[in-house]
């Protein structure tokens, strides 16, 4: 049985420091990062949604000379985010029902997508896509296949959901956007599953 979606946030508050204190900070993400920005000008606008504790997506973003804003629900997580850039534009937001009333260049979820149930993907998709300028870039880690399974955050379970990846060409179709990569369980990024699209 896989862990409830109600609980995420309250995980991520509690297992804050200790998520932050694991997360790798090695960039193996580095060559899906490169693929995301080829399209962007550097000092161009990313929404990094999920944004943890800024490290190290966002961390990589303003090495790179994007501007960032940062987007998460767990004000703990910000709260180490904010302590490292005091100066970066972090918001506390729940990606279910963020509005930022601007448009991104470009927006990533990396490991925070997945947390939403199918139902909420599809709505969180829709609301990315009204926040993307047209021929901005997204970028999910998603899974492989549709279903629900569990992860964990420190010590605790939490939920993690999937459409396939017919199911999600199909609603990103749907909200102006082309599926341009998808690769599952990429053995170069630690296995995850990675999706990317263009605003049309």
């Amino acid at each position: 049985m896989s862990a409830d979606p109600k609980d995420t946030h309250a995980v991520y508050e509690r297992q804050a420091t200790e998520y932050d204190k694991r997360r790798s900070k090695a960039l193996f993400e580095a060559r899906w990062l490169a693929r995301f920005t080829a399209s962007l000008k550097p000092g161009e606008h990313v929404l990094d949604l999920g944004c943890g504790t800024g490290d190290p997506i966002a961390r990589w973003f303003m090495a790179e000379g994007f501007a960032v804003t940062g987007v998460d629900f767990a004000e703990a997580m910000l709260a180490i985010a904010r302590d490292r850039w005091p100066d970066g534009d972090w918001r506390c937001a729940d990606m279910r029902d963020f509005e930022l009333d601007q448009q991104f260049d470009g927006i990533i979820a990396w490991n925070s997508f997945y947390h939403l149930t199918a139902d909420e993907q599809k709505a969180c998709i829709a609301r990315m896509s009204r926040h993307l300028r047209p021929g901005g870039m997204l970028m999910l880690t998603v899974g492989p296949r549709a279903g629900e399974e569990s992860g964990s955050v420190g010590a605790e379970r939490v939920f993690h959901a999937s459409l396939s990846p017919a199911g999600y060409a199909g609603c990103l179709e749907e909200n102006g956007l082309l599926m341009t990569g998808f690769l599952a369980e990429d053995p170069e990024t630690q296995s995850h599953t990675v999706l990317m699209a263009r605003k049309l």
